[in-house]
């Protein structure tokens, strides 16, 4: 496996990224477009990067994030719920890792592992946080294995069908 991850230009290569996401995260064609807007949207904020997993050229896994910033529309609907847990705090000097996704036939070879670390590492914040689906599931079984602590639960997105944790990590990641 020629496995090459290294920066992405997402906005250049924004349909091929939600190629895998639609894969990995099963979306629909409604849902891909609106994500498309949205990526665009976020490629444009402050201090936004990529980094992209690539096998013999073709892109199989892409991680993107940037700053937060509590008038970002993620920051004010989970804001309440980390508030509730006396976690609102998180939402200042964080990368927020906004997605992470490896295509199902290339998961579970420390593709994900390497794509979250790399991002992080350049990070000038001292901490990270994300949401990931509430269950138990491998990309949660990686993110607490990264150093990452559930910081609200149940968290509720409009039009998402089932609840998110939203979990946070001191920064630089615990490597295994």
């Amino acid at each position: 496996m020629d496995l090459v991850i290294g920066p992405l230009d997402l906005s250049a290569h924004v349909d091929e990224a939600l190629a895998v996401q639609a894969v990995a995260f099963g979306l629909g064609a409604d849902e891909v477009a609106v994500r498309r807007q949205i990526v665009l949207r976020h490629m444009t904020y402050p201090g936004a990067r990529a980094l992209g997993a690539t096998v013999g050229g073709t892109l199989v896994g892409f991680v993107y994030g940037m700053p937060n910033d509590r008038t970002h529309w993620w920051s004010t609907v989970v804001e309440p719920y980390l508030r509730a847990r006396h976690n609102d705090l998180w939402l200042d000097d964080s990368f927020v890792i906004t997605e992470l996704h490896v295509h199902p036939q290339h998961q579970n070879r420390g593709i994900g592992r390497t794509l979250i670390t790399t991002i992080t590492d350049s990070a000038a914040e001292p901490r990270s946080i994300l949401s990931a689906i509430d269950t138990d599931s491998p990309a949660r079984g990686l993110y607490h294995s990264l150093g990452y602590q559930d910081l609200a639960r149940q968290v509720l997105f409009p039009s998402a069908p089932k609840p998110y944790a939203v979990m946070g990590a001191p920064l630089p990641l615990r490597r295994r």
